[in-house]
């Protein structure tokens, strides 16, 4: 009997975190995402955080919920609309009023792009809100046809007088930055009542033990844990927090120096010699080969309490550095307390004049975080050099 009701359970669970269109962008862990709902504000401002990865380095992607004074809710960047975070997201709208808004705050981020239209079909009277300058590769097609409800979406006005949610909120729109395949857009909404600001991709901060939303299921954690393929990881705290590091330096970097790629004479032999060879643990494959000092590049990040992520001052914010200081200089008006970005830690307690440093790195000479490690940036500026070569981006300010 009780072998019974653990299947039923695990059906039940199976169908609570179904997102039937991973095909959309199948990236682990595809079609089945559990979501946290946290508080970070009472009774005001909500997150709801899921997963996103691949080959198992696993990140949070993060929606924000917040109450309106004038009754319902508003909605920053929706992620997966599963059973169970629609439920868990009604749970408030039985307290505090129906979905009002839903905000669509980045034109390039398909990973935020893709989930809008799904969600929006679950609150038929909410309005959509985004980006400026929206496109998609490789036809760049009307919004319409990429899901979002055409007569309920409308593109952020420059003029924040002209939304309905002006008394509650500011915003600060960046960008277009034209990136030669498409433009990087990014809007950041500050809510007045809460003192919370609320981005997208510009701002992270990187904790060093993994957020709850990644130990739901620690076998990514204890993936990346390993020193080597045939290596059997025991699930303890300090393994976990191994893992998250390391995978944490790989979403931000890519390869950072501390990384080696074994040769493939090794990686191969390697892999027969796993105990573990299924297609969860990618047939034995481990393609990872960590220095000694690999802790000193995390320990880097840690330094900071909030950065631009590599990526973006490498290859995007670079090209656009006065209007992205622009923008940075208007977001540091605003009196907020803390930031929720919609990746890494969240919320980060953080004040005005700390974001707009770490936007610093852009002033004269331009030229990568000076705090963080310049040689874990090779790689990225290997990329850049190529895609600047073929023509497929334009190259950085201080090269025009």
């Amino acid at each position: 009997m009780k072998v019974q009701e653990t299947s039923e359970l695990s059906k039940q669970y199976s169908k609570d975190f179904l997102w039937s269109f991973w095909f959309t962008l199948p990236i682990y862990p595809f079609s089945q995402r559990q979501t946290i709902r946290t508080e970070v504000v009472k009774n005001t401002v909500w997150t709801f955080d899921q997963l996103q990865g691949i080959f198992y380095v696993v990140v949070p992607i993060r929606m924000s919920v917040v109450k309106l004074d004038t009754g319902g809710l508003l909605v920053y960047a929706p992620v997966a609309p599963t059973p169970e975070c629609i439920r868990l997201l009604n749970e408030l709208v039985i307290e505090h009023g129906d979905v009002k808004y839903i905000i669509l705050p980045t034109s390039s981020g398909l990973e935020h792009k893709v989930f809008v239209g799904p969600f929006a079909r679950y609150f038929r009277h909410a309005q959509i809100f985004v980006a400026p300058k929206q496109w998609s590769f490789p036809l760049n097609l009307p919004l319409s046809w990429l899901g979002l409800p055409f007569k309920r979406t409308q593109v952020l006005s420059a003029d924040i007088s002209q939304t309905p949610f002006a008394q509650e909120f500011d915003y600060a729109i960046l960008g277009a930055i034209e990136l030669g395949l498409g433009r990087f857009t990014e809007v950041a909404f500050f809510h007045k009542k809460s003192r919370t600001l609320l981005v997208t991709d510009t701002i992270v901060s990187v904790p060093a033990s993994p957020p709850a939303i990644v130990q739901l299921d620690p076998y990514p954690l204890l993936f990346h844990a390993k020193d080597k393929a045939t290596d059997v990881v025991a699930d303890t705290y300090d393994n976990r927090c191994k893992g998250w590091q390391r995978i944490s330096l790989f979403a931000l970097y890519f390869s950072p120096s501390v990384l080696e790629v074994p040769r493939l004479k090794d990686l191969l032999g390697n892999a027969f010699k796993a105990k573990n060879r299924s297609k969860k643990a990618y047939f034995g494959l481990f393609p990872f080969q960590w220095r000694l000092n690999w802790q000193r590049s995390f320990e880097a990040l840690r330094d900071r309490k909030l950065f631009v992520a590599p990526v973006l001052q490498t290859l995007i914010l670079n090209r656009a550095p006065t209007e992205t200081l622009a923008w940075a200089d208007i977001v540091a008006c605003w009196n907020f307390e803390r930031i929720i970005p919609c990746h890494f830690d969240a919320p980060i307690i953080a004040q005005p004049q700390q974001f707009r440093q770490a936007f610093a790195f852009l002033e004269q000479p331009i030229s990568p975080d000076n705090s963080l490690l310049e040689a874990d940036f090779e790689l990225i500026k290997k990329i850049d050099a190529g895609l600047q070569k073929t023509g497929i981006v334009p190259p950085p300010a201080n090269q025009l």
